[in-house]
């Protein structure tokens, strides 16, 4: 191991107090890196982080670093920024505070990689694209479910030619989100305050966008109607609130191609399905049902014949009449993979197509989708 050249990256990790922060990108992606020794992009050679948790809470941040065993932690973001070994930012904080962050971060030189939204408009977020570009950093967005086990057997199905001409997308995303009166809310509760820049459209819409274009076609225009299903909550205090937020999204968009896709988006659905995502992919060769992890697959040579008669009981379990697509490789962590590509992005220059841009195309969909709900119309995306 004497032999072995070490890249030390250091990570400002702005955010990871949070929920998603800190299990997703600290525990299961920076520290599993740092516990599996590294990135290796070579046969002796690694890329090793080196975070500095920043926050705004003293007490969570303290034992966030005990647990993790992280040494550098600080509630001052530019003291983080101005350190030369710090040369990444990371920001997982609550998108109403991001634009401002990931600029302080871009003035100080630094790569950028965030979750998204990347911001509130369409307009902050190429601004943002923009700065990064015209400061030479490298950026990235976090578009994590791209390497969710069964959405990458989605996208191996559609490289081998299975589904023949994709005719329609069919998406359910959500589960019961409890109120907080009675069974904790396991939701934050500025997910349902406009002001926080909560809202599902905002949240889901820019997940929408990345799978959509990735894997079935750029999208082109949508229809979507929001809806505030659940007008009260409890928060983290057990004090009651009013939610302005919407809790459930039903979005219609047209990609290219000639493409349909639907995606229902709802913090008020009790689940019946596979998972708590499942996108159906129809195509005149073959159709598959993909959860987070598993897909089921019914070519045109084994598709049943249904005939429509609702005076008896269906003579086809329909469940059964689908395959299950064997596990043939290992999945590691979406977020995880994620993180490794732009570390290497960072390192020795890979080639990462997530970017601020792709970010921006996002809150775009999300934007857009606000105002086919406001004037209840089809809206147009301009190319960005």
């Amino acid at each position: 191991m004497a032999n072995v050249k070490t890249h030390k990256v250091g990570i400002v990790m702005n955010g990871v107090t949070g929920r998603m922060g800190t299990n997703q990108h600290l525990m299961r992606s920076i520290m599993a890196i740092i516990k599996q020794g590294g990135v290796k992009v070579g046969p002796d050679e690694v890329i090793l982080p080196d975070p500095t948790l920043v926050g705004r809470n003293p007490a969570k941040l303290e034992h966030l670093a005990q647990l993790t065993g992280v040494t550098k932690w600080t509630t001052d973001l530019d003291q983080a920024l101005a350190a030369p070994e710090n040369t990444i930012y990371f920001d997982a904080q609550t998108t109403d505070r991001r634009v401002a962050s990931v600029k302080r971060a871009i003035a100080a030189g630094k790569h950028i990689y965030c979750e998204k939204p990347t911001a509130l408009s369409t307009a902050e977020a190429m601004e943002l694209y923009k700065l990064a570009e015209k400061a030479g950093v490298k950026h990235g967005v976090v578009q994590d479910k791209l390497w969710l086990p069964g959405l990458l057997k989605l996208q191996m199905l559609r490289d081998m030619g299975f589904f023949g001409r994709i005719l329609s997308v069919r998406g359910e995303f959500g589960y019961w989100v409890f109120e907080g009166d009675t069974i904790p809310c396991q939701r934050p509760s500025w997910n349902y305050r406009k002001a926080d820049g909560g809202g599902i459209i905002f949240d889901m819409l820019c997940h929408w966008r990345y799978v959509l274009d990735n894997c079935f076609g750029p999208v082109k225009a949508v229809s979507c109607l929001g809806a505030t299903h659940i007008p009260q909550r409890w928060d983290e205090n057990g004090k009651p609130y009013t939610c302005d937020a919407d809790d459930a999204a039903y979005a219609t968009f047209e990609l290219e191609g000639g493409i349909i896709a639907h995606m229902n988006s709802s913090w008020c659905v009790r689940v019946r399905r596979d998972d708590l995502l499942t996108l159906q992919v129809d195509g005149t060769k073959g159709s598959a049902v993909a959860g987070l992890r598993q897909c089921w697959i019914q070519p045109a040579a084994a598709t049943p014949r249904p005939v429509w008669n609702p005076d008896v009981d269906s003579p086809i379990n329909h469940f059964d009449t689908w395959t299950p697509m064997p596990t043939n490789m290992e999945y590691d962590n979406a977020f995880k993979v994620q993180w490794e590509l732009f570390l290497k992005h960072v390192v020795k220059g890979t080639p990462f197509r997530w970017n601020l841009l792709e970010g921006a195309k996002g809150v775009q969909l999300a934007e857009k989708g606000l105002e086919s709900w406001a004037k209840r119309c089809w809206v147009t995306l301009p190319e960005l």
